[in-house]
């Protein structure tokens, strides 16, 4: 092969211009694409050349059928790969491609096709075994004679057309039609007789070629030149295989129009049987008929395919032919669609009619077994060994759960399990209570088959970070690590909720992105509206939390109630650790329900509480009563007072009178003490300020911040509000408005005023004059809620201009100046500057409008402004160079108080 790829190079610089001789010069690479090439590729490029293959050593037609290293190196690629001019395979298909290719694989194949899915685009058998007693020598045959003994001797005997070999001192000897067995025994004896003393070795060197046809159903029928040991399978191999349509069973192998032998391809593929596969001659014809009869095998069997029939067999011979039926196969109740004078009919055989012929068209199904798992029992929730379990009849609950801390988590709530018992009449669910805690072996409770039983989780709610002493058994570098993966864990988990679009979407700097928010919030895996409220109901909830759990409970609850049977659930409100909807089991009290909900809180009124229950009358109407209870009395550990619960009573425990929660304020800034204070109900400000100790001499009156939880989520629904409405007048101006006519400011400018109105943070601040508090001035004292802020700010001596004014800065405040003189020391008014809508916002969050006794939001009233330290003068933009932009100035102005705002409770 080197010889001929040198010599065509050497034909392309002959011929070529000497400029471009480096371009041609001879390398690696070049040969083994050239060796690449399919043989026929090789013969025409060189017959372009002026090349004749037959007349270089290695490459005649015998070479490639006899060159066993070559044969090996062959490579097989998938039927339908693209090679490049080279005879490279093209690159592979993407990772879509190959989806959607194996989505079509999935349908059923004809059993044996994949034998040549990977047919090699040159095939030929390797040379390199051992030649069978009964090959036929024929004309180029290479014999190997070595003679030992009185003479040595090797020599190498080539068989000529006419059928002889040349040996040396004997002439010409006559071999052609003789096999190798015979050659070897004759040649052997005309030897010993003319050379006395000599021993003979005879082998075969190299073989002879030869034509054979491949015609029918191949994948490429025609006529291939291949190695004389070839057999039947060799030959389709060397066609590519066979076609969609043709036959496996019935490959017939014809010699001078005479039927020789009929191969079963399933024979070799199932038992490895090669009898038939017979050694091929020159002038051969494989003839691959079309596939007549087929049936369909599908379900639970080893190899699901379309299998050809060859006449007779029965639905046991080709479930053999699948590999039989899987474990989880129900040969009880086979699926037979057949076609019957062109009408469908459904058979159902049993394992005992199983010889049933099967005939063409037939599809064939073996079911799967019911999932129902018979005499077993089903642990689920917070327990070490999850799972089903064989049950007998002296098994109990004691027996399994028997041991707190082997048999369960750490977060078992022991005080109340369920057990879930199916009727064994219509599969009504019927609910039974345990706790634990309070079941000894003498109390044992005996369990049923197919009983179910849920072990709840102490916690309800996942908290991040949450630790336990255990976790911090290691060492700092493996704290580290698992610190690594449990924020790992976290990032997984917030890429999830955003994929199915329950989360915003925020961009590098921290801020939403109101440009691609639409894009990027909308969910990838698209939920239904009852599927995205479940998930935001469990989103938070640990995986054995009794919201989670008894979801599923309860929905068959509700399934099964109907006339004569009340629903079987009872609901459960106030101080309970985990109030909501519980079973109703089986002569369950109110005891049992408070268990069910957690038990008690600390708030919970002992003296009384009370049961709202519907009930029916005689006449027929249902009627609302309500039952008082004492707690400690219902929970007394002697049981005497039991109150039974009814379908859909209503338990509400009471908190103690004039019970609160721990309410905290913060106070910051410049107070004696500042920190955080316990407060108790109806406790005002004024009282606040004398317990931190009054305000220090650098502290300023005037200027205080007071915030309020509640006022910051009402601003963060305004802000929301705004938002959406000044989004809808951008739209409208963006479709309306002319190109360049009357429109100062951009739609870009708008739409990130927009954005900055959207990722505003809410402050819930309430203007106060703390002077007026402290001296007992002020009409109302503030009364103090859960979570306000004081912020007093020490005193200010700079006056703030902001807007649109050149330079904005702040000034050295200068008593008796006006707000003019200022915006003059900041450059004035810029060209879209709204003079008359200047205000001044006080360093207490009052807002004052020059000459307006009317005020603005919460201005004063005085008609003759004076400036104070710490002020802010706000120059805004004058909106009406907006297209009725109405929402602008509102807008601009919320932004200006809420930047004054976080900037002061920033520097305290």
């Amino acid at each position: 092969m080197t010889q001929l790829v040198s010599r065509l190079i050497i034909f392309f610089v002959l011929i070529t211009p000497l400029h471009i001789f480096n371009a041609l010069a001879q390398t690696a690479q070049q040969i083994e694409q050239f060796s690449r090439l399919p043989k026929a590729q090789q013969e025409a490029l060189a017959a372009q050349m002026g090349v004749d293959l037959s007349k270089i050593s290695g490459l005649s037609d015998s070479s490639s059928a006899s060159d066993g290293e070559s044969q090996q190196n062959n490579q097989a690629y998938p039927r339908g790969t693209m090679f490049d001019e080279f005879g490279n395979p093209t690159a592979p298909l993407d990772d879509f491609e190959n989806q959607k290719n194996d989505e079509q694989d999935e349908e059923l194949k004809l059993y044996g096709k994949d034998l040549f899915a990977n047919a090699p685009s040159t095939f030929s058998p390797t040379s390199n075994v051992p030649v069978p007693a009964n090959y036929i020598i024929g004309p180029s045959d290479e014999l190997v004679l070595q003679l030992y003994g009185k003479e040595n001797a090797e020599h190498r005997l080539k068989v000529g057309r006419d059928g002889n070999v040349m040996v040396p001192k004997l002439g010409p000897i006559s071999i052609a039609t003789k096999s190798f067995s015979e050659a070897k025994s004759f040649l052997s004896e005309q030897i010993k007789a003319q050379i006395p003393g000599v021993e003979v070795s005879l082998t075969m060197g190299e073989l002879h070629s030869m034509r054979v046809f491949v015609m029918g159903e191949a994948f490429k029928p025609g006529s291939y030149s291949v190695s004389s040991l070839s057999t039947i399978t060799h030959a389709l191999f060397v066609s590519g295989g066979v076609s969609d349509i043709a036959s496996l069973r019935n490959i017939q192998l014809k010699r001078a129009g005479r039927l020789v032998e009929t191969l079963d391809l399933y024979e070799l593929l199932n038992s490895g049987d090669t009898r038939k596969d017979l050694l091929l001659q020159s002038g051969d014809v494989v003839f691959i008929p079309t596939v007549s009869n087929t049936v369909t095998v599908d379900g639970q069997v080893r190899r699901p395919a379309i299998y050809e029939l060859k006449g007779g067999e029965s639905l046991s011979d080709v479930l053999k032919l699948a590999g039989g039926a899987l474990a989880n196969g129900y040969e009880q109740a086979v699926s037979i669609k057949r076609f019957i004078d062109g009408k469908q009919v459904q058979l159902t055989v049993d394992q005992q009619t199983q010889n049933l012929e099967v005939l063409n068209g037939d599809q064939i199904v073996i079911p799967e077994i019911s999932p129902f798992v018979s005499d077993s029992i089903s642990v689920i929730g917070a327990v070490a060994r999850p799972g089903k379990y064989q049950w007998h009849k002296s098994l109990s609950i004691h027996s399994l759960l028997g041991d707190t801390q082997r048999d369960l988590l750490e977060s078992a709530d022991l005080s109340y399990v369920l057990i879930l018992r199916e009727s064994e009449n219509q599969h009504d669910l019927d609910v039974l209570q345990v706790d634990l805690t309070e079941l000894d072996v003498s109390q044992n409770l005996l369990l049923q088959r197919n009983d179910k039983i849920l072990v709840f989780s102490k916690v309800e709610s996942e908290v991040l970070g949450d630790i336990k002493l255990e976790d911090l058994g290691y060492t700092a570098t493996e704290l580290a690590q698992k610190d690594k993966e449990l924020w790992q864990a976290r990032i997984e988990e917030k890429l999830f909720w955003r994929s199915v679009g329950l989360t915003k979407v925020e961009n590098q700097a921290g801020k939403y992105d109101d440009t691609k928010m639409d894009m990027q919030s909308q969910s990838i895996i698209e939920l239904s509206e009852a599927e995205r409220k479940k998930v935001l109901e469990f989103k938070d909830s640990t995986y054995f939390s009794r919201k989670r759990m008894l979801s599923p409970v309860i929905a068959k609850l509700k399934q099964q109630a109907r006339y004569g049977k009340p629903i079987k659930l009872v609901d459960v409100a106030g101080e309970v650790k985990v109030p909501g909807i519980y079973p109703l089991s089986e002569n369950a009290t109110v005891r049992d329900l408070i268990k069910a909900a957690g038990g008690l809180t600390e708030a919970s009124y002992s003296q009384q509480s009370e049961i709202t229950r519907t009930k029916i009358n005689a006449n027929g109407s249902a009627e609302v009563e309500h039952i008082e209870f004492k707690p400690f009395e219902v929970l007394s550990s002697d049981g005497a007072n039991k109150l039974y619960l009814k379908s859909k009573d209503r338990v509400n425990i009471f908190a103690v009178p004039s019970w609160q929660e721990e309410l905290t304020v913060v106070v910051k800034g410049e107070v004696e003490f500042p920190g955080e204070y316990t407060i108790r109900r109806g406790e005002t400000l004024a009282d606040l300020v004398k317990r931190v100790g009054g305000l220090t001499e650098f502290g300023d009156p005037d200027s205080v911040i007071f915030t309020r939880e509640t006022l910051r989520e009402q601003e963060r629904k305004n802000l929301r509000a705004l938002g959406q409405e000044l989004r809808k007048q951008i739209a409208s101006e963006s479709l309306r408005r002319q190109s360049g006519a009357g429109s100062i400011v951009s739609y870009d400018e708008a739409r990130k005023l927009l954005n900055d109105l959207t990722s505003a943070e809410a402050v819930g601040r309430l203007v106060i004059d703390l002077n007026k508090i402290i001296q007992g001035k002020a009409t109302t004292n503030v009364i103090l809620e859960d979570g306000d802020a004081l912020y007093v700010q020490v005193r200010r001596q700079s006056v703030n201009v902001i807007g649109e004014v050149y330079v904005p800065t702040s000034h050295l405040y200068t008593d008796g100046q006006s707000y003019e003189s200022y915006i003059s020391q900041s450059g004035g008014y810029r060209a879209l500057a709204d003079k008359e809508r200047t205000y001044i916002i006080r360093a207490n969050g009052a807002v004052s409008i020059p000459g307006n006794n009317n005020g603005f939001w919460f201005s004063e009233e005085q008609d003759n402004i004076s400036i104070m330290p710490g002020d802010t003068i706000v120059v805004p933009f004058d909106s009406d160079n907006i297209d009725n932009m109405t929402l602008w100035t509102n807008a601009t102005q919320i932004l200006y108080q809420l930047a004054i705002s976080v900037a002061a409770i920033g520097s305290l």
